[in-house]
């Protein structure tokens, strides 16, 4: 993989007007993690800061060497959930040990070329974890919009208000920004009885330091913490390409997966050195990136940057930032997220299509758990993928007028799913010779070969004559490597095909 400095800089920097636009969005999008990362770190069961140092960490690193310029990555969800009983069990330090780990496995995991397994996931399965996904994101705001008074529901009527009225004014600056100061600025002036961005938990008061998990260099060590790691890399990885293609579509642009697979790794590792915990592509606030302008890595690094500086510097003031006005942000990623066209492409598009989406939807709500969805919408497109090719094949049968020989002739696809149909074609034959034409067939694993051979054996075994003809060179090879009785090259004299 090789480094192209021109497009490298490109990513950085094209104009002022774009420096502009991601500076602005990348002031948003760290004011949108503020409370996101307290909440990962509560749901992981350690101190906030743990969640917000990994936040800036992070996504200062990827902006520097990841794939995907403007996709967003922090502590997140998907990671925080599977730490709970690490960090229960054996302590934070132990956490940091697993997430050094983590990062060394997803950058071995760029290096082996796994992002191609993006391949093998569906539209339908991308849809329903976007769909799921901002489902998730506007359930997270529930608990901010109950149990309150009449106040919050007015400052996020007026939060959606400014977010969707302003950029029909002016596009100049992104509108959840002039939402969450302008709230910010009613909020404080009359003093109104809100909740904050302080009452999620303790913001920190000084910079993050560098310093190496103090945990013991031993086996034991590593049976403990490899398990974690392994998940977290997995589910990491999972969510930051299945995020990567989301901003490719649109931004209408590519990037490169593997580098984002191997900036992901960087960045975690970075994240535990400075104190923070694993984390991924964050499909929200990449989104509010995206929708507030931001384009290049620069809007990436600014969201880490400006996030460490109001820790730093404006940790008091930032305390202050109702909830109100990050929740109408948030409402607005939400629905920004969710792709509307397929409801109405529930009627239009194949059923089985439908039904992925829909069960990825359904499995990544129910159990909060992304990956689980992608996995069970990835097995549920491959059922029926297999199932519409099985259903690609036919054998076809002649006889001559003494019944003396019959002919078979088989097109389509001869694999795992479609073998009990092949075998079941020539159950009742009794002519004396049998020819078997595969000239429009392809045999694609040894299950097909398999097959064969017991239609062979089976029909030799009653006194018939057996010829089989018009293998193609791969599935000519395929027999020739695993087939029981006939080998084509040798006793059919396989021509080219």
């Amino acid at each position: 993989m090789t480094l192209n400095f021109s497009a490298y800089g490109r990513q950085w920097f094209t104009d002022a007007a774009a420096a502009r636009r991601d500076v602005l969005a990348g002031i948003v999008v760290a004011l949108a993690l503020i409370p996101e990362a307290i909440g990962f770190s509560i749901i992981a069961g350690v101190d906030p800061r743990v969640g917000l140092y990994a936040s800036v960490a992070i996504a200062m690193t990827i902006a520097l060497i990841g794939g995907r310029p403007g996709m967003v990555s922090a502590a997140t969800a998907a990671v925080a959930v599977l730490i709970g009983p690490l960090v229960r069990d054996h302590g934070v330090e132990y956490l940091f040990a697993a997430t050094i780990l983590m990062g060394l496995i997803q950058i071995v995991a760029g290096l082996l070329r796994l992002d191609l397994v993006m391949q093998f996931v569906s539209r339908s399965v991308i849809t329903g974890f976007v769909n799921a996904l901002a489902i998730l994101i506007f359930m997270a705001q529930l608990p901010q919009l109950t149990g309150v008074t009449w106040v919050t529901y007015a400052m996020v009527a007026g939060g959606l208000a400014i977010i969707y009225g302003l950029p029909r004014v002016t596009r100049l600056v992104p509108s959840p920004l002039v939402a969450i100061l302008v709230l910010s600025a009613i909020s404080i002036a009359l003093g109104l009885s809100v909740n904050t961005v302080g009452d999620m938990g303790r913001l920190p008061d000084g910079l993050p330091s560098f310093a190496l998990p103090q945990v013991p260099l031993s086996l034991d060590t590593l049976r403990i913490i490899l398990p974690y790691s392994l998940t977290m890399a997995a589910v990491g990885l999972l969510e930051s390409l299945l995020t990567a293609q989301i901003v490719d579509d649109m931004t209408d642009t590519d990037s490169d997966k593997r580098q984002e697979c191997g900036g992901q790794g960087g960045a975690n590792i970075v994240s535990a050195l400075f104190g923070g915990m694993g984390g991924c592509a964050m499909i929200g606030q990449s989104v509010i990136n995206v929708t507030s302008g931001g384009r290049g890595r620069l809007s990436t690094f600014v969201a880490g940057a400006f996030l460490l500086f109001l820790l730093s510097v404006l940790g008091p003031w930032v305390g202050r930032v109702p909830m109100p006005a990050l929740v109408a942000v948030m409402i607005m990623v939400s629905i920004g997220t969710f792709s509307w066209n397929s409801i109405p492409n529930l009627r239009r598009h194949p059923p089985t299509s439908s039904a992925v989406m829909l069960a990825t939807v359904v499995v990544v709500v129910a159990t909060r758990d992304l990956s689980l969805g992608v996995l069970a919408g990835v097995l549920l497109s491959g059922i029926f993928f297999a199932g519409k090719v099985q259903r690609m094949f036919a054998v076809e049968r002649e006889e001559t007028a003494d019944g003396a020989q019959a002919t078979y002739r088989v097109s389509g696809e001869i694999f795992f799913a479609s073998v009990d149909r092949f075998t079941r074609a020539f159950q009742a034959e009794r002519a004396s010779a049998v020819l078997i034409d595969v000239t429009a067939a392809h045999f694609w694993d040894i299950s097909g070969v398999g097959a064969l051979d017991k239609i062979v054996a089976r029909l030799r075994r009653d006194g018939s004559v057996v010829e089989v003809v018009g293998y193609n060179r791969a599935s000519a090879d395929l027999v020739d490597r695993f087939a029981l009785h006939d080998k084509t090259g040798v006793e059919m004299g396989l021509a080219p095909h």
